[in-house]
């Protein structure tokens, strides 16, 4: 079922059937409580009547109705009133016997006392009456019946006109909601074929396409801004992994070129030993290089993983560690490392992937400090992040570079002729970013850089 019609349906048709069932239902206790009303404006006269029979002139019997002043004005509405002696002929009523009536039926009161009887007749004409008989005795002992009968027509037509108010306002009120139903369905359709169009171009791997953003703040409208969000997320993914492809080819082409015009030379003619010797260790200089670009490649595709098994632990323990591992190269270097950490700082991390982020920070800042010059290390807590700061002492980054120093396979101008293949901050920023922090360079002014990981101290969902 499309969405238009389940919201006619739901919206409109069911509530408006839904009212019409409640309408009846309120109609019908309607007409229960005036015929209820009737019944005790039938006793009350009754009461009146009975008591009141006999305190005419010699206590002769009488109606009080018939004598009214207001005789003329309660006549459409006034109940009609019998009196019957004992053996069912008829003594009086009001009002008098229009001409060529039939006469009334004797009516035998009942020769027991007892609580008024009210029943409901239906005349020959079809209209129904509300009844009430009442047995009375004079003050002789003589037994009469008073009977008061009520025309029930007045409520039918109240009932009547109640139910034709009704159905008209049930009936306006579908005709509105189906109307707003559709106004609502045809805006809600066209907001969710937009986002249908948009999954089908993700389906389709069309992320060149621009996205639709619903401009609503209602649900759908969340929903679109997250599909925009995460097909961004897709696109930036993709381009990035491009750029990591077509950079580590170029990365690649470089050593295998040199390893094959290095085979080539060697092939060209024949070679004296020394020379086939050292053409293999150029050759093997390039497989090497070409191993520390695939080991390189393997942690960054770890990284962008992020299969990880997230504990809580001590961070300073595994900057101990890291330290601990860089001062054997620092020393050969000619170079000191300090750490400077709380004694212990708890939080929830992959010791594995932030051992490796901090051993490429490390790296980096041995691979650019000068002989004799010094690495700190320094772990702090800053607005509920644990933050880890490298800094050295070499040339520094520059203020222009800050940012794409970060981007796979990027040098900076000094870093040309050192060894690596430029994933080393690359590796930095994905830890940070898949452990929900960051990593910037924090210091590119004068001697040194200092370069900083900062990772949440409460757990985080992976993302």
């Amino acid at each position: 079922m499309k969405l238009t019609r389940r919201l006619w349906l739901h919206g409109a048709l069911v509530p408006a059937l839904a009212t019409l069932g409640a309408l009846v239902v309120a109609g019908q206790l309607f007409r229960v409580d005036l015929e209820r009303a009737l019944d005790h404006a039938l006793l009350a006269q009754a009461a009146v009547e009975s008591v009141s029979l006999f305190d005419g002139p010699g206590q002769k019997v009488h109606l009080h109705m018939a004598v009214s002043p207001l005789v003329e004005q309660v006549r459409p509405f006034a109940p009609q009133g019998y009196l019957y002696q004992a053996d069912g002929r008829l003594v009086m009523r009001y009002p008098p016997v229009p001409e060529g009536a039939p006469e009334e039926p004797p009516r035998v009161p009942d020769s027991r006392d007892g609580k008024p009887v009210l029943v409901t007749e239906v005349s020959a004409d079809g209209n129904r009456w509300r009844e009430v008989m009442v047995n009375v005795r004079s003050p002789q002992g003589e037994r009469y019946g008073l009977r008061l009968l009520a025309s029930l027509g007045q409520v039918d037509r109240s009932v009547e006109s109640y139910f034709r108010l009704a159905f008209s306002m049930a009936a306006v009120m579908g005709v509105v909601l189906l109307g707003v139903q559709t106004t609502l369905a045809r805006r809600m359709a066209r907001r969710l074929e937009a986002i249908t169009l948009n999954l089908g171009r993700l389906r389709e791997g069309d992320l060149v396409s621009p996205t639709q953003v619903d401009p609503g703040k209602d649900e759908i409208g969340q929903l679109s801004s997250a599909l925009a969000e995460a097909t961004a997320r897709v696109r930036g993914a993709r381009e990035a992994q491009e750029r990591l492809v077509a950079d580590a080819a170029h990365e690649l082409r470089t050593p295998l070129a040199l390893m094959r015009t290095t085979m080539d030379l060697a092939l060209r003619r024949e070679r004296s030993p020394e020379e086939l010797r050292a053409s293999l260790r150029e050759a093997r200089a390039e497989v090497d290089r070409l191993a520390v670009l695939a080991g390189s490649l393997l942690d960054m595709a770890s990284a962008r993983r992020g299969s990880w098994d997230r504990k809580k632990g001590d961070l300073r323990e595994v900057l101990a560690q890291a330290v601990e591992g860089a001062r054997a190269e620092a020393e050969r270097r000619g170079m000191l490392v300090h750490l400077e950490a709380p004694a212990r700082t708890e939080a929830w991390f992959d010791a594995g992937s932030v051992r490796q982020a901090v051993d490429n920070l490390l790296s980096n800042a041995l691979k650019f400090s000068p002989a004799g010059g010094e690495i700190h290390v320094r772990l702090t807590m800053e607005g509920g992040r644990n933050r880890v700061a490298v800094t050295d002492t070499g040339p520094g980054i520059p203020a222009t570079e800050r940012e794409a120093v970060f981007e796979p396979f990027h040098r900076v101008a000094d870093a040309e002729g050192q060894p690596g293949a430029g994933l080393g901050l690359a590796i930095v920023r994905e830890v940070a970013v898949r452990h929900g922090g960051r990593a910037y360079v924090d210091l590119t002014e004068g001697r040194g850089a200092r370069v900083v990981l900062e990772l949440p101290s409460v757990p985080r969902a992976e993302g």
